[in-house]
């Protein structure tokens, strides 16, 4: 059995004022992410973004990302309750972030950045596909450190046990799976076909191939990750990570394979 590492949650502590490695995570992948994109940016003839909108393009994904994963969160997981509690729905401080929120909370920030500067919405997307995987792992590595999140009960030789956990049984480090498949591979896999083919040159391509392969990297690690407490599965074992990506796989499909796809269509 793995030992769990003792890492404290606090990455910097002065006085009453703590930064955790959760924010620094979002921070992190924010900033990683705009380096991508502007470098990828620079590679496409004529360019995505301007000068000017990629001056703005943090502000508008981290809004969108902290707005949406939030909102997403109350609506996908915990509705009742907020329901109840409305109050509540403002303190991101007390933990409850969706993924899927965040991703559509971004898609719209982007659909307001390309509406502000006359920018094709789908190809800003492309371009922020290819950077998300990296965001994604920094945050899973986040919820390791955390101890939350964490996987099924096992008996493998890589189970662990989670001080969080009030059972105090092995499981998987399923947070891990997440950020290796959600993150390393598929950002291997956009990052080779971004460099390594005129795909970018093709509007939707990269949303559509990122989509895909989140989908179905997110539906394996659900195999390993315990669901929440308050949901537990829904019919047929399926899990709400799994059920949240189906759209996913749906839509990342008709962008891959649409007939209409143009090196420079809209």
């Amino acid at each position: 059995m793995l030992t769990f590492p003792e890492i404290d949650p606090v990455a910097v502590a002065i006085g009453p004022f703590a930064i955790r490695w959760y924010s620094l995570a979002y921070l992190g992948g924010v900033l990683l992410g705009w380096v991508l994109v502007k470098s990828l940016n620079k590679r496409l003839n004529p360019v995505t973004l301007t000068k000017e909108a990629l001056d703005d393009i943090m502000v508008y994904a981290i809004l969108g990302i902290v707005l949406g994963g939030r909102l997403g969160y109350v609506l996908f997981y915990k509705p009742g309750f907020y329901l109840e509690h409305p109050h509540e729905i403002p303190m991101v401080w007390q933990g409850g972030m969706s993924f899927h929120g965040g991703l559509l909370g971004m898609m719209a920030g982007m659909w307001l950045l390309s509406r502000k500067f006359k920018l094709r919405w789908l190809a800003v997307m492309d371009l922020l596909a290819v950077a998300a995987p990296i965001g994604i792992c920094l945050g899973r590595l986040a919820n390791f450190i955390n101890g939350e999140l964490y996987g099924r009960v096992t008996d493998s030789e890589w189970g662990m046990v989670f001080p969080t956990d009030i059972q105090g049984l092995p499981r998987y480090p399923s947070q891990l799976v997440e950020a290796s498949l959600e993150g390393v591979v598929l950002f291997a896999i956009m990052l080779a076909v971004a460099y390594g083919t005129r795909t970018l040159h093709r509007t939707g391509r990269m949303g559509g191939l990122f989509l895909i392969g989140y989908s179905i990297a997110r539906s394996i690690s659900e195999f390993f990750r315990e669901p929440d407490s308050f949901i537990h599965f829904l019919p047929h074992w399926i899990t709400m990570g799994q059920l949240l990506s189906l759209p996913m796989l749906l839509i990342g499909l008709y962008l891959v394979f649409r007939r209409d796809s143009r090196q420079t269509a809209a």
